[in-house]
């Protein structure tokens, strides 16, 4: 394997969710791992505990003398010093997209893409091909549950892993399985407008291998041309469409909650599925599982394994995330950062607190992304009896002449409607009369969870006495 040359991997931006899943792959393998990032948060602490060294300054003189690799990620600031020392002094250098684009060359890829969704579903494959006893490698953007990691390592051909789209990573990959979950416009600072991120899409489903598949929610085929579909099925990929009541080839139906469950069926490749369970709330969430069905079932999983594994699958920490649960409060953390997904947890949430007052803290991702979206965000935001706006984390990007999250708020018709900054959110919180509470965003809101957790136990111990 290419990547098995080299001995001491440098990670520049380590703490990424991507990022970290690579360099667990490179210190699985025994190869020595060191990075940087800005920040040390409980990821670094978890890759520090496993061995790896890792600094906090962007620092030339912290560098390694033996590093023989170095990894980036694109989030890292243009004048970065220390990725521009090492590529000065001639460092063999690549971006994340590149080392798991040849990862993704040296195995028997599972790729899912989706500008919403593909981390859910990334996990839910992942789960469902573990539990069927594949001895898988996985490379997942979020903290799956059920194995308190991003990653797993495995001794089988068979990988997957989550396609970003963003900075067109996902046209590094080259999948057996390709799957599109979602092309809703979003990185609108990259790909500029939404055809031309449709055109980034239909090239990722082109790089599907000959033979292989291509899974794609239902409807969204629509955006290809009959020239580009025909390509795909003269090199013999088989086109397999997904979703909720659909005239497609895979059809989930007969959608209920039973028992705390989303229940559904399932039919498709010849089967019919009754009665399949899922822990996680929402009808997006059964059309994820509904794709976790059917690679497990393209990869020969037994059926009552595959229904094992989703009605017991733990869920990933920030997405629908239950995080304290009483008689008098239920408070979820979601990451939800793009107005389909805001929809999506709201709506979720609707569905299994029917009538209950629901109170939303959403803290906007991006200032291109705010400018590019502000009325969907007012109007998915809406929907919640009452919201919190936060300040707009900016990550990657400095500040946009005019863009706030005022021009969120104002476009709100919601009565119940705040703006806090993140000094002040706990006081506005404690003001508040909270039924279901919502934390919501992609930024640094999550530096919160377990603050209102503590929150809100002290004041359920308190109402108790």
């Amino acid at each position: 394997m290419i990547l098995d040359a080299y001995r001491h991997v440098y990670f520049v931006g380590i703490g990424g969710i991507g990022m970290s899943a690579i360099a667990r792959y490179f210190h699985a393998k025994g190869v020595q791992v060191s990075g940087y990032d800005r920040t040390r948060t409980h990821l670094t602490i978890a890759l520090e505990e496993e061995g790896m060294s890792i600094h906090y300054t962007d620092d030339t003189e912290r560098i390694p003398d033996d590093v023989d690799l170095v990894i980036y990620t694109p989030a890292i600031p243009k004048d970065h010093k220390e990725l521009n020392w090492l590529k000065d002094h001639q460092f063999p250098v690549m971006k994340r997209s590149e080392a798991l684009g040849i990862i993704s060359r040296e195995k028997s890829s599972v790729c899912i893409a989706g500008t919403h969704g593909k981390t859910t579903t990334s996990s839910m494959v992942t789960h469902v091909l573990k539990h069927g006893d594949m001895d898988i490698t996985a490379f997942v953007g979020g903290l799956m549950v059920d194995y308190d990691s991003n990653f797993l390592i495995g001794r089988s051909d068979l990988a997957v892993l989550e396609a970003d789209e963003y900075d067109r990573s996902f046209l590094q990959l080259d999948p057996y399985i390709s799957v599109i979950t979602s092309m809703d416009p979003d990185h609108l600072d990259i790909y500029g407008d939404k055809d031309t991120m449709d055109e980034g899409f239909k090239d990722f489903a082109a790089r599907t291998r000959d033979n292989g598949y291509l899974i794609i929610r239902y409807g969204l085929l629509k955006r290809f041309n009959a020239g580009e579909i025909s390509k795909l099925r003269e090199r013999k990929i088989r086109i397999l469409e997904y979703g909720e009541d659909t005239y497609g080839d895979i059809r989930i139906h007969n959608f209920r909650v039973e028992e705390g469950f989303y229940t559904f069926d399932y039919e498709g490749l010849g089967y019919l599925i009754p009665n399949v369970a899922v822990n996680m709330p929402g009808r997006h969430n059964a059309e994820n599982a509904c794709v976790a069905i059917t690679v497990g079932l393209l990869e020969g999983i037994e059926i009552s394994k595959i229904k094992e594994s989703l009605r017991g699958f733990k869920g990933i920490h920030r997405r629908f995330e239950r995080i304290f649960s009483s008689d008098n409060v239920e408070y979820i953390d979601d990451y939800a950062h793009h107005p389909g997904e805001l929809k999506a947890a709201i709506d979720a949430a609707r569905k299994m607190y029917p009538g209950r007052w629901i109170t939303g803290v959403f803290q906007p991702h991006l200032y291109s992304r705010t400018r590019d979206f502000a009325d969907g965000f007012a109007e998915e935001l809406d929907k919640l009896d009452e919201i919190i706006l936060l300040d707009i984390y900016p990550a990657r990007e400095l500040p946009i002449e005019g863009v706030r999250s005022e021009m969120i708020f104002d476009l709100m018709k919601n009565p119940n409607k705040k703006l806090a900054t993140k000094a002040t959110l706990m006081e506005v919180l404690e003001e508040s009369e909270l039924d279901v509470l919502m934390t919501l965003g992609a930024g640094d809101i999550d530096i919160f969870v377990q603050k209102i957790k503590e929150f809100l136990t002290e004041r359920e111990r308190v109402n108790l006495k």
